[in-house]
């Protein structure tokens, strides 16, 4: 096992008798820190038991907690003596493999755990079919901070999970790239503190009337050397190198103090949402920290709406839809972004805690030249206030895509039909000017910003 920190006390899981997820994390720091400091390469390997829950239902806990012993010693014994094998999840596993030669040898590794898995395991008498999946991720060559390459090895191993394969290696950073994300990682250090970051907001209206009901919160950076940067530029880089945490807290807090500022500036009531990344629900903390939130700025249940894309929610199910419901018994509302686009189905959807659609802007662009987007579209909409979900139309360009939405019963739209995201104070003067009707904020300028302008 690799060296720890002489302060740090490793801790085992109960089960298995390995390390758990805290101390896997703890020594993955302290072996990246000695990879990028020496050189060479580091892997790490996600394994997860296929269907694990079936496991449990048809042999029965006991035989599915003796399949997780037998399956973290097997592990063992394939193990090099200076890896790490630890159990992080309920029926996931991790493999550190310092001073791998290249990505071939980490490829190895997960095949060879692949064909020890693939013969049926004899447990208590039964004979119980087993089988894994495996993320594969390197350092440096996909992040250099643990939390970081832990994620692109879990995110390798759901598109390996997706396209029915045995092992993925995670999506490689271009050589090129490498230098100009490193003085990013460096700069984004120093952004929250040096007041670097500001939201932009894009407001919502209600379909049928034309009032402004809320604004989603955009986040911004004013970098002192490369100028204003929009999210898909930095935010990438935050995930990578485990500061995207603190970039949400710092969302959450100045979303929820500017809404309650801009509603006594202007008088009228309005949520405002804010974007979750993906690993916000990996987040132990996550469901005090929107209490805190909501809690110091006196936002009251239905004034903020957390945002989580479609595909994240359909990546864990079973365990992302238990956070939305503690998010909601919180008070705050869940929407579910990019809706259309992800790999729901409708038996999850009978189930998922949401208050929320937003139909992605690749159907609303489309509609009013392809009836097969307008059809969809209907259809979700039908769909979710069966459930007594809203439905929020984002992407809307067009009073002819306006007018579609109102015949198909939709209630909110999002887009630059109505206004481009724009800086808090304009944000304020326009909700002031328009909150009966968006048309009457048309005369509030909105400052121009770089980039596309169908960018979020």
């Amino acid at each position: 096992m690799s060296a720890t920190p002489e302060s740090f006390e490793p801790r085992t899981d109960p089960l298995t008798g390995l390390s758990d997820r805290r101390t896997f994390l703890t020594i993955l720091r302290r072996d990246a820190i000695r990879t990028m400091t020496s050189g060479g390469l580091l892997a790490v390997l996600v394994v997860n038991v296929d269907q694990f829950r079936r496991i449990n239902s048809v042999f029965g806990f006991n035989v599915g907690d003796k399949t997780l012993i037998r399956v973290g010693r097997m592990l063992k014994e394939l193990a090099r003596r200076n890896d790490l094998v630890a159990r992080i999840g309920s029926d996931e596993f991790a493999l550190l493999l310092p001073g791998v030669m290249n990505e071939g040898h980490a490829v190895l590794a997960a095949s060879k755990i692949e064909r020890q898995l693939q013969a049926p395991l004899e447990i208590e008498g039964e004979r119980v079919p087993v089988s894994v999946t495996i993320g594969i991720a390197l350092c440096p060559t996909h992040s250099s901070h643990a939390e970081s390459l832990l994620k692109h090895a879990e995110l390798a191993l759901l598109k390996a999970r997706r396209a029915g394969l045995g092992y993925v290696v995670a999506e490689p950073v271009k050589t090129f790239e490498i230098a100009d994300t490193w003085d990013l990682e460096i700069e984004l250090e120093s952004a929250v503190e040096n007041e670097e970051l500001e939201l932009y907001y894009q407001p919502q209206i209600s379909v049928s009337d034309g009032r402004i009901t809320g604004a989603e919160a955009l986040m911004r950076w004013n970098s002192p050397s490369r100028g204003l940067l929009r999210p898909g530029v930095f935010i990438p880089v935050a995930e990578r190198t485990g500061r995207i945490q603190g970039l949400t807290q710092w969302a959450l807090n100045t979303a929820l103090r500017q809404a309650r500022e801009c509603r006594e500036r202007t008088g009228h009531d309005f949520h405002v949402a804010v974007n979750m990344p993906a690993n916000a629900f990996q987040n132990p903390q996550l469901i005090e920290l929107v209490k805190g939130a909501m809690k110091l700025w006196d936002a009251p249940g239905g004034q903020l709406v957390l945002e989580v894309t479609e595909s994240l929610a359909m990546a864990d199910p079973e365990s992302v839809f238990g956070i939305m419901k503690r998010l909601r018994e919180a008070g705050a509302l869940i929407s579910i972004d990019d809706f259309g686009t992800g790999y729901s189905s409708l038996s999850y959807f009978r189930d998922i805690p949401a208050d929320e659609l937003k139909i992605d802007k690749i159907f609303v662009k489309r509609m009013t030249e392809s009836e097969a987007d307008a059809s969809l579209i209907s259809v979700m909409v039908e769909l979710a206030h069966r459930f007594d979900i809203t439905v929020v139309a984002e992407g809307v360009e067009t009073e002819e895509a306006l007018t579609r939405l109102a015949e198909m019963d939709c209630d909110r739209a999002q887009g630059r039909l109505m206004a481009r995201p724009m800086p808090f104070d304009t944000f304020c003067e326009w909700v002031g000017a328009g909150a009966a009707d968006w048309r009457a904020a048309a005369k509030v300028p909105i400052p121009p910003e770089p980039g596309r302008d169908d960018e979020p």
